[in-house]
C-alpha cells in the first residue's frame, strides 16, 4: 500500500486524485510543510511525500508520472511522440501557471512579512491569463490530449483551483467548462469532502 503525507488542500491532492483515478489503496498523513514527520523524510520540509516500501518519492510531477508509468494509466506510453506533446504540455502548465500560483502563495503568506512584495500580484494574474490562454489553446478534446484524461488535465485542474484561491481570475471561456468536466470524475468527487 501506497502511503501519502501532505496536506489535501496543498499539490498533495495531485497525487491523492491521481491513486483514486488508478484504483490504488493508500493511507494519507495530513501534514503541514515543515513538520517534523515530513523533514523526517524530505530534508527539505516540503510536501506532498509518496512511500512505497523502503522509497520516498517527493515532488508532486514527479510522483504522478511515476505512478501513470508503473500502472500504465493516465500517461501516453514512454518513449513516444505523444508522450513527448504530454510532458511539453505538462511543463509548459509548471512554467506558465503554476509558477505564478506558487510566487503569489509566497507573497500572500509564505515569505516573511518584510519580505512579501503584494504590488506583484497584478503582474502574476496576467501571466497566469497569458499561460491558460496559452495551454488551452492545446486542447485537443475534452481533455488536454484529446479523450482521455492525463497527467496535466489534473495539474491544470489542481492549478486553476489554487487560482481561485489565491483570487486569480480568468477571461478564458473554455477555462470553467473544462474544470467543471475534470472535477466531475468520480476519481477527484471521493476527495471531496462529505456533506453532512
Amino acid at each position: 500500500m501506497y502511503e501519502v503525507i501532505g496536506s489535501p488542500t496543498s499539490r498533495a491532492i495531485r497525487v491523492l486524485w491521481m491513486l483514486e483515478e488508478l484504483g490504488q489503496p493508500y493511507k494519507l498523513h495530513p501534514e503541514q510543510p515543515q513538520t517534523e514527520l515530513v523533514k523526517s523524510h524530505n530534508p527539505s520540509g516540503k510536501i506532498p511525500i509518496l512511500i512505497e516500501g523502503a522509497e520516498k518519492i517527493t515532488d508532486s510531477t514527479a510522483i504522478l508520472t511515476y505512478l501513470a508509468d508503473k500502472h500504465g494509466a493516465l500517461t501516453a506510453p514512454k518513449g513516444t511522440v505523444a508522450r513527448a506533446h504530454q510532458d511539453s504540455l505538462t511543463q509548459q502548465i509548471l512554467d506558465e501557471v503554476e509558477a505564478g500560483l506558487w510566487t503569489a502563495s509566497r507573497h500572500n503568506f509564505i515569505l516573511p512579512e518584510a519580505r512579501r512584495v503584494p504590488e506583484i500580484k497584478e503582474t502574476l494574474i496576467w501571466e497566469y491569463n497569458r499561460g491558460i490562454n496559452n495551454v488551452m489553446a492545446r486542447r485537443k478534446g475534452p481533455y488536454l490530449m484529446g479523450e482521455e484524461i492525463t497527467i496535466p488535465d489534473i495539474i491544470l485542474t489542481h492549478c486553476a483551483t489554487w487560482a481561485r484561491f489565491e483570487g486569480f481570475s480568468t477571461d478564458n471561456a473554455e477555462l470553467v467548462p473544462y474544470i467543471k468536466h475534470t472535477r466531475a470524475r468520480a476519481a477527484f468527487q471521493r476527495l471531496l469532502p462529505k456533506k453532512g
